[in-house]
């Protein structure tokens, strides 16, 4: 904003430059040459005036830079202490154009619309004071077309900012709509469906079309009338001047008029609309910001949780500890404790119980997903692995899905990796071997393939505690059994698991079993 004024006042000068120019030489007979001073005068203003246009630009953009950086990281921190519970309900695709094209879109309003909006008050004021000295009639022109133009501007708005929210609402749909379509296209080909599918896709696009295309026509609009209230302004001043210059006019301050005076007055005008127009220019950035932080502000304002629980570190190096604990779930009530469990370094435990029983929810809060409404939680300080029986894997190789737990890891580990996971004999079947292409959400793997890439992974990632919900549900019996002699393994190796399962061999290779009923712990038996 104190470029943006230094580039309003070195205008100022410069029009009076050029307007005492122009009059010593035809009004007051100046030889060209006297009139050195007043060039290299104009000639440094312009150059400061560009230096003051330039340092408001990377002024502007360095704001914006910075409160963007500072917007996502709060949001990324709001949506990590949410955890993947609470954010089941929002769609991912939505989630990932809030934190890339939402907060994009307050880069013009801090950039440019916000420190415009104080210098199209501050600079046409210095205008106007400047005009008001020099001739108080031409002034209360210049000030009566003024107001028509924010007026006018504030009532396009109103309905620009309600389109862009509209239009921010239409695109997070139009994302999950095509990430829905993307992920499910194998299904969609083996039923036929494929060109309804991609029907939907583009009228759902074109929907988003129409609405960006409503947004731009206000955008338009708002300058359109912006421009006719300041030609209509300036046309009159001219008329005035010029007559007042003829001596047509011989009202109030109209005698008095010189050719400095009335050229530095019309020099003016236009420079006393330009903030404005600027400020026209950038007015489809505020409601663009607007209508992106009503979507944000409402993420920001999903309600953590608000237990007194503490989690903290253990001492060992993996051991879990769970004093008193509790969850307890908007609209379902308490759905886990009061509860207490000790997990010794090392030990291999199985959660047991009927559906509902609060497995899976034990098996959150261990890991964090969650917090506990009351009592203390105590798990180890390093990495915890999670793998339940639909496992994340994304469209890339082989290699990528694995490197999610280990980006540095070796081709060399990738491939011990996998032969613990059993996957030793596929991986000699494959002709690119880890380099081959996977599709969305693990196409071209068999459920336990997936199931055991996903186990891989965890091999790979070294943490100390491994929670698994489910790991062996919808595979084979060959699958189910290499799956258990890899989790034993992983046992061996000195990891803590805890594993929520219906398995009969998954209780027998546990340690300790535990039984939930109702999210309570009712016994506990020794396989």
């Amino acid at each position: 904003m104190g470029a943006g004024l230094c580039v309003g006042l070195a205008t100022i000068v410069q029009m009076a430059l050029i307007a005492g120019w122009l009059s010593a030489l035809l009004v007051d007979d100046a030889e060209p040459a006297a009139l050195a001073g007043l060039g290299v005068a104009l000639i440094v203003v312009l150059a400061l005036r560009a230096a003051a246009q330039w340092a408001q630009e990377v002024a502007g953009q360095e704001a914006s830079l910075r409160i963007r950086q500072a917007a996502r990281s709060e949001l990324l921190a709001h949506i990590e202490a949410l955890g993947p519970v609470r954010l089941g309900g929002r769609h991912s695709a939505a989630l990932g154009g809030q934190l890339v094209e939402q907060v994009e879109a307050l880069d013009g309003y801090f950039a440019r619309f916000l420190p415009q909006l104080r210098l199209a008050v501050a600079i046409p004021a210095v205008i106007a004071v400047l005009v008001l000295w020099l001739d108080w009639l031409a002034a209360i022109f210049l000030l009566l077309a003024a107001p028509m133009i924010p007026l006018f501007m504030a009532l396009v708005g109103i309905g620009a900012e309600r389109l862009n929210r509209q239009q921010f609402a239409a695109v997070s749909r139009l994302a999950g709509h095509f990430l829905d379509r993307v992920r499910g296209i194998t299904t969609l080909q083996l039923f036929n469906r494929a060109e309804q599918a991609s029907a939907e896709v583009h009228a759902a696009a074109d929907d988003y079309r129409r609405l960006s295309m409503r947004t731009l026509r206000l955008a338009f609009l708002s300058s359109a009338v912006l421009e006719f209230f300041a030609a209509v302004a300036i046309a009159v001043l001219a008329i005035y001047i010029g007559f007042g210059l003829l001596g047509y006019i011989d009202y109030g301050p109209s005698p008095q008029l010189t050719l400095f005076s009335g050229l530095l007055i019309l020099l003016l005008a236009p420079e006393f609309f330009q903030p404005l127009r600027t400020l026209s220019q950038h007015y489809h950035d505020r409601a663009a910001a607007l209508g992106a932080a009503d979507a944000l502000v409402a993420l920001l304002n999903v309600p953590l949780a608000k237990g007194t629980a503490r989690r903290q570190p253990s001492d060992g190096q993996s051991g879990v500890s769970l004093d008193g604990v509790s969850v307890t779930f908007a609209g379902r009530g308490r759905v886990l404790g009061p509860l207490d469990l000790t997990i010794a370094p090392g030990e291999c435990v199985a959660l047991v119980g009927p559906s509902g029983a609060g497995k899976s929810t034990l098996l959150q809060l261990i890991a964090g997903f969650v917090d506990s409404d009351t009592g203390r939680v105590t798990v180890p300080a390093g990495e915890v692995a999670w793998m339940d029986q639909r496992p994340l894997l994304i469209h890339g190789s082989l290699a990528d899905n694995l490197r999610l737990a280990a980006p540095e890891a070796s081709d060399a580990d990738i491939e011990r990796a996998l032969e613990q996971a059993g996957l030793g004999e596929l991986l000699t079947e494959l002709p690119a071997g880890i380099d081959t292409a996977l599709g969305e959400r693990g196409a071209g793997l068999s459920g336990g393939q997936a199931q055991r890439l996903a186990l891989a992974r965890v091999f790979l990632s070294g943490a100390s505690l491994v929670l698994l919900d489910e790991p062996t549900a919808s595979v084979d019996d060959d699958t189910q059994m290499a799956l258990i002699e890899a989790l034993k393994a992983l046992t061996a190796a000195g990891r803590t698991l805890v594993i929520a399962t219906h398995h009969p061999a998954l209780m027998g290779m546990a340690g300790r079993v535990v039984r939930l009923e109702n999210g309570r712990r009712i016994d506990e038996v020794m396989p």
